[in-house]
C-alpha cells in the first residue's frame, strides 16, 4: 500500500460498489495518509474509512460483523498482507472509536483485578483485531505480561501478574510424564 491515493480510490469504489450493487444506502468519507491516525493509538491505519447514512446501523449489529467483513474484503482488495490487516479501518456511528475506549476500560478492569488478587484475569473471546488492541492496550503496564489463549471463535487473552509461575494441573502433569 505505497500508494495511499490509489489505496483509498480502489475503497471508494468499493464502497461505491456496496451502495450501487448492493442496495445499501450510505455516504462515506475517507480519510489516507497521517489524517487517518488512531486518537486511541491502538490501531496502524493509514486508511480510515467513516460511515453514515440509513443503512449504517446494519453495520455495527453483531457487535460490528459487518465491519470487520468489509475491512477483510477491503484488505484483500489491497493485497495486504495478513499482518498488516490494521491498515484499514472501517467505522460507523462511532462504533470502532466506542470500542477502543470500552476496550481500554476493560484493560484497567483486568489490571486492577490482577494487582488485587494477584490471579491471572482471563477477558472474553473476541476477534483477531480486538486482541490485538487489548494487548497493545495493556502494554502500558509494565508489571503485567499478556497472552492469548484457545483456539476460533474462543480465543481470549489472559493478564498475568509479570512473576506469575503457571500452576496450571495440566501443564505440571505434563511436565510430570515427560520424557528424560
Amino acid at each position: 500500500m505505497n500508494d495511499l491515493k490509489a489505496s483509498a480510490r480502489k475503497i471508494a469504489d468499493f464502497v461505491n460498489a456496496l451502495s450501487a450493487k448492493g442496495g445499501l444506502r450510505l455516504r462515506y468519507r475517507i480519510t489516507a495518509g497521517g489524517g487517518a491516525a488512531d486518537p486511541e493509538g491502538l490501531e496502524r491505519r493509514d486508511i480510515y474509512v467513516e460511515l453514515e447514512g440509513p443503512d449504517a446501523p446494519l453495520l455495527i449489529e453483531r457487535e460490528g460483523e459487518v465491519l470487520r467483513a468489509l475491512e477483510q474484503v477491503a484488505s484483500q482488495i489491497l493485497r495486504l498482507d495478513p499482518l498488516d490487516h490494521d491498515r484499514i479501518s472501517f467505522d460507523a456511528e462511532g462504533f470502532k472509536a466506542n470500542r477502543a475506549r470500552a476496550l481500554k476500560e476493560m484493560a484497567k478492569a483486568g489490571v486492577e483485578s490482577v494487582r488485587a488478587t494477584g490471579q491471572p484475569y482471563s477477558f472474553n473471546p473476541m476477534s483477531s483485531r480486538e486482541r490485538r488492541m487489548l494487548h497493545l492496550a495493556l502494554k502500558e503496564y509494565e508489571d503485567m505480561r499478556t497472552e492469548s489463549n484457545g483456539e476460533g471463535a474462543r480465543r481470549m487473552v489472559v493478564l498475568y501478574p509479570l512473576d506469575w509461575k503457571n500452576t496450571d494441573r495440566a501443564r505440571a502433569t505434563a511436565q510430570a510424564f515427560r520424557r528424560r
